[in-house]
């Protein structure tokens, strides 16, 4: 049976209504789904982060720097006169011991210096020897003058003896009688004149010779310094060691008190560590610490705290209290661990890469059973090397990120990858 064309063409265009519905039901329906849909969270590499657990225990608070060994005993050596550098013996690094010549310096003037004061203090002994001699011979006709007055005096009184008994006899006159006694007593007068002549001219002489005898004396000390100054031109280590330092160079004029070497005994080492300021602040002498030699770990403790502040470290000393390792040597790089205290049952976690004492940082703690991170605000306490204290905002068992999560400072959560 033959169907009219009406009818076909009335179907077709139910069919085109139809199709054209659910089309636009189903853009409709899309669309409203992609409108309630949530923004896709930015995704961190797993890989690339470091996760840690927040932890309640005893916290060992420390400080750490870096540093070098040094010396307890450094012994420098100064120039004692000027002189030029005519050569250098040995270098920096070399074992030296108290009589080892290090360099050799020259200095015409000092030298003929010596040689003038020496013919000086020749001269000045060749003086005294001939002043001895010729104050001797005075002394001596001093005393002959004494002796031969002493004789007269002594004459004289045996004659006014003789005479003032024949005076008593009425043997001899009166007047020849008082004339003896008149010389006996100039007689004594003379001679206890010529005894202070005699006394006088001992303690002249004794004078003018030791006037000439601190002249020798001084000429000879003079003499002595400057020999002693000759001899500090071949520059000696004066102490057992390790050459360190040899600033000068051959042909150099060098000025009195320049430093020449500085010598450091190897057995007798510290460590110098450089602690940031703000971590110094709680550094105190008598802490123990631990030096790592990258060959082994020293015991050690806090000696001495450098006041001053120097491109933002502090220096701080440490005694070595256990023997070197193998390798352990001058001016070999070390790490240092200071302990500054133990807190007892406190909730800590790993140190976060921009975690500060006493601050309040962002963190990103991991939401259980997710891949997910939410950022959440947490309050630091006291901080260590490699762990921090946590007052607020964790609890134990929480996980956190402690990388640098600068790149999604905006992001209040993150998923790991």
């Amino acid at each position: 049976m033959d169907i009219p064309r009406a009818t076909k063409a009335h179907n077709r265009y139910l069919r085109l209504l139809l199709y054209s519905g659910v089309a636009v039901g189903g853009l409709a329906l899309v669309s409203f789904a992609v409108s309630n849909l949530q923004p896709a969270l930015p995704g961190v590499d797993r890989a690339t982060v470091l996760v840690d657990t927040v932890k309640r225990g005893t916290m060992l608070r420390q400080v750490r720097g870096l540093g070098t060994l040094i010396s307890e005993q450094v012994h420098w050596i100064a120039s004692t006169t000027e002189g030029r550098v005519e050569r250098i013996l040995v270098k920096p690094g070399a074992i030296v011991k108290p009589d080892t010549v290090l360099l050799e310096l020259s200095n015409p003037i000092l030298e003929q210096s010596t040689a003038d004061l020496r013919l000086q203090l020749q001269g000045a002994e060749a003086e005294l020897t001939n002043l001895g001699v010729e104050l001797e011979s005075q002394l001596l006709t001093q005393k002959a003058a004494l002796a031969a007055v002493e004789s007269e005096y002594s004459q004289a009184k045996i004659q006014n003896d003789v005479d003032q008994d024949l005076t008593r006899q009425d043997l001899l006159p009166k007047l020849t009688a008082r004339l003896s006694q008149v010389r006996a007593a100039e007689l004594g007068t003379r001679s206890k004149l010529e005894q202070q002549r005699v006394a006088i001219a001992t303690r002249a002489a004794a004078a003018r010779l030791a006037v000439q005898r601190s002249k020798i004396d001084q000429l000879r000390s003079r003499l002595q310094l400057q020999q002693s100054q000759l001899q500090a031109l071949r520059v000696r280590a004066g102490t057992s060691g390790v050459l360190q330092l040899l600033p000068p160079e051959v042909g150099q004029q060098l000025t009195t008190g320049t430093n020449l070497a500085r010598i450091a005994d190897p057995k007798q080492l510290k460590a110098e560590l450089k602690i940031a300021e703000a971590q110094a602040k709680d550094v105190q002498i008598g802490q123990p610490a631990s030096v790592d030699t990258h060959n082994g770990l020293i015991p050690g403790r806090v000696t001495r705290i450098d006041p001053a502040v120097q491109n933002g470290t502090v220096t701080v000393d440490l005694a070595l209290s256990g023997p070197l390792p193998a390798g352990a040597r001058l001016d070999l790089s070390v790490d240092g661990v200071i302990e500054l205290e133990r807190l007892e049952d406190v909730l800590y976690i790993g140190r976060p890469a921009s975690g500060q004492d006493r601050s309040t940082v962002g963190l990103f703690k991991m939401i259980r059973g997710t891949d997910d991170a939410q950022r959440v605000q947490v309050r630091l306490g006291r901080s260590s090397v490699n762990t921090a204290e946590v007052l607020e905002g964790l609890q134990v068992g929480d996980q956190v990120i402690l990388s640098d999560m600068s790149a999604q400072e905006k992001a209040e959560r993150i998923r790991l990858q």
